[in-house]
């Protein structure tokens, strides 16, 4: 036991050494990982093979293309119908997910009731089951003759086949995505604050907007883009139930997988390099915003 006692004095006394400088670099504690440059070369390195040179290859070949094959293949009226719809509903969905991923991710924290483990655990199905299943299953529950796709054609509401029906996909496959973000951030929340703007007079509305929800505007940010980010790229879940209907129902990603099926790999690079410069747009646009807020909740 005095080894113990002894051994965290002197670890604390290294460590008021190296504050106030009278430790020299020689006697620094060795860390257990390797130093900043071995990391941060490795760091790189995996960054360049996994993300850079792929991205750098599709910009590479569609370079080799004339500026007319270019906006033949990138900006056909068949494919500005597919962006419209690929980017719009992939964002009016991510905002449908930010604001029940926050009530769901709200309930799971603060409240526990029967079944608790088990919504918990639901809340991860879309990670882990595969879009293809995730796309039939949709589709067989929002056609004309699906469980809910029989109830809603009554009421003249029709899902599959249809954009809504993307949304619907989106939805359900970006939802973890917010939820999952949301809870670390309100499980640490100090719930003094809470009782004290209560204690102050502030009603229920009024501590949610001027208290909580500016230290969960970061993270929601963040999960909305993550859900949006995983729209603008999903096919799996989409294919079955857009219905694939040209200047309709047909999403980017699945015209690059007919392009490069058909053996147009210019065409498909084409339409894969503006959907990459609109989404690094967006997304830079996104985390912009989140920085911003965040400096702004630090400056309060």
């Amino acid at each position: 036991m005095s080894l113990v006692i002894n051994s965290l004095f002197f670890d604390r006394r290294r460590r008021k050494q190296l504050r106030e400088g009278k430790l020299s670099a020689w006697a620094r504690p060795h860390r257990v990982l390797p130093g900043f440059a071995l990391t941060m070369g490795i760091t790189v390195t995996t960054l360049s093979l996994v993300v850079l040179l792929p991205l750098a290859a599709a910009f590479v070949m569609a370079g080799g293309m004339s500026w007319a094959g270019f906006s033949e293949a990138a900006f056909s009226p068949r494919v500005m119908a597919s962006y419209r719809l690929t980017f719009g509903v992939a964002f009016a969905a991510a905002a449908v997910n930010a604001v029940f991923g926050l009530l769901v991710a709200w309930v799971l924290t603060r409240y526990r009731f029967p079944g608790h483990k088990l919504i918990d655990a639901l809340v991860d199905l879309p990670f882990a089951l595969p879009t293809a299943v995730a796309g039939i299953s949709l589709t067989a529950i929002y056609s004309r003759n699906g469980w809910m796709g029989l109830w809603l054609e009554e009421l003249g509401i029709k899902v599959a086949f249809t954009p809504l029906g993307i949304a619907v996909a989106l939805v359900f496959i970006g939802l973890p995505f917010v939820v999952r973000t949301l809870q670390p951030v309100i499980e640490e929340l100090d719930r003094e604050l809470e009782e004290a703007s209560s204690t102050l007079g502030a009603g229920r509305f009024t501590t949610f907007r001027r208290v909580i929800f500016p230290l969960l505007l970061p993270p929601l940010l963040t999960g909305f883009a993550l859900a949006f980010a995983r729209g603008i790229g999903e096919y799996g879940s989409v294919v079955f139930i857009s219905g694939n209907m040209p200047l309709r129902t047909e999403i980017a990603p699945l015209l690059i997988v007919t392009k490069l099926e058909q053996y147009d790999t210019p065409g498909a690079t084409a339409i894969a390099v503006v959907m990459l410069a609109i989404s690094f747009a967006l997304l830079l646009g996104i985390n912009l915003l989140h920085r911003w807020s965040r400096k702004r909740l630090g400056d309060h």
